[in-house]
C-alpha cells in the first residue's frame, strides 16, 4: 500500500516522536529474536496467552513488539507509519500512544474470551490506527500496491468484514483474527463515545484533556489571567467588547491546550474561535 501526496498531515519528513520510539523498538527487538535465534524463548516468556494471564499478565503489552517474520514485521510498521505519523501530529503525543496501546489491549481483550492460542504482533494496535486514519480523513486515497486508489474509509470497512468473517469463521490460519477485530472494535468504539477522565480525578479541570466532541472545564493557565466567560453566542465577553488584549489571552490559552493535549482536546467552541480568528487575519 502507498499514500497518495493528499495524505492529510503527511508533508514533514521527521518522524512524530511515538511513531519512532514504536519503530525502533519493533525493528530491534525483532532484529533481537533474528540473530540470537531465540524467537521461541521470546514468544514463550512475552506472548500474550489467555490460559496465562495471572502468571505471565505483562504479555498483555509485550506482544505487541513480537513478530513472527519479517513480512509479518514490515506490513505493520509500513501502517505505523503511514497511518500513525499524520494522527500523533494532529492529536499530539500523549493522546496518540495512549490509543495505540489501548487498542492493542482491545486485541487482548477479544482474544482472551474468544483465542486460546497465544498472539504476537502490533496489528491490533495498527488496526485501530488504520480506523482513527478512515474516521479523521475517510476520502483520502489509499493506493493498493501502488496502483489501485482506495478512499480510507472503504479500506477500513472492507478489513473489518475480513477480520469479523475470519475471526468467526473458524479458519485455522494461525493469524490472530480476533486480536484485529478487537484493535478495530476498540478503536470506533473509543472515537465515537466521550471516554473522557472521571470527574472525581484531581487535577482533571487544569491539565485534564476531553475527548473530541465532549466538554472540558474551563480552568485557568498557570502564568495566566483566566479566561474571560462566554456570552450567549458561544464568544468570550472579552470578544463582545472588543477587548484584544482578553481574546488574545484566550487564543493563548488554547495554543497552551493544544500544545499539552493535541488538537483533539479542544472543545466546539474553541475550534470554532481559533477558525473565527484566522478568518479575521486572513481578511485584514
Amino acid at each position: 500500500m502507498t499514500w497518495s501526496s493528499f495524505q492529510p498531515g503527511y508533508g514533514a519528513s521527521v518522524l512524530t516522536p511515538w511513531v519512532k520510539r514504536l519503530l525502533i523498538a519493533n525493528a530491534a527487538i525483532f532484529l533481537l529474536m533474528w540473530v540470537s535465534g531465540s524467537a521461541g524463548f521470546f514468544v514463550e516468556w512475552f506472548a500474550f496467552r489467555p490460559s496465562r494471564i495471572l502468571t505471565r499478565p505483562w504479555g498483555a503489552l509485550t506482544y505487541m513488539f513480537l513478530h513472527a517474520g519479517f513480512w509479518h514485521v514490515f506490513i505493520n510498521m509500513l501502517m505505523l507509519f503511514f497511518f500513525g505519523m499524520p494522527l500523533e501530529r494532529r492529536w499530539g503525543s500523549r493522546e496518540f500512544i495512549k490509543y495505540y496501546l489501548l487498542c492493542g489491549l482491545g486485541g487482548v481483550a477479544l482474544s482472551f474470551v474468544f483465542q486460546s492460542s497465544s498472539i504476537i504482533g502490533a496489528s491490533a494496535a495498527v488496526y485501530g490506527l488504520m480506523v482513527a486514519f478512515a474516521m479523521t480523513w475517510p476520502d483520502a486515497p489509499i493506493y493498493i500496491w501502488g496502483i489501485f486508489p482506495v478512499k480510507a474509509k472503504w479500506l477500513a470497512a472492507f478489513l473489518f468484514v475480513v477480520s469479523t468473517l475470519s475471526a468467526f469463521g473458524g479458519g485455522g490460519d494461525g493469524i490472530a483474527h480476533f486480536a484485529h477485530l478487537g484493535g478495530l472494535v476498540t478503536g470506533f468504539v473509543y472515537l465515537r463515545t466521550d471516554w473522557r477522565t472521571p470527574a472525581w480525578l484531581p487535577g482533571r479541570g487544569s491539565g485534564g484533556s476531553s475527548r473530541a466532541g465532549g466538554r472540558s472545564g474551563s480552568g485557568t493557565t498557570p502564568g495566566r489571567r483566566p479566561t474571560p466567560p462566554a456570552d450567549p453566542t458561544g464568544r468570550p465577553e472579552g470578544w463582545r467588547r472588543g477587548d484584544e488584549e482578553a481574546l488574545l489571552d484566550e487564543v493563548d490559552a488554547i495554543l497552551d491546550k493544544i500544545s499539552r493535549s493535541g488538537m483533539r482536546s479542544l472543545t466546539r467552541k474553541e475550534l470554532e474561535l481559533l477558525n473565527e480568528v484566522s478568518r479575521r487575519r486572513r481578511s485584514s
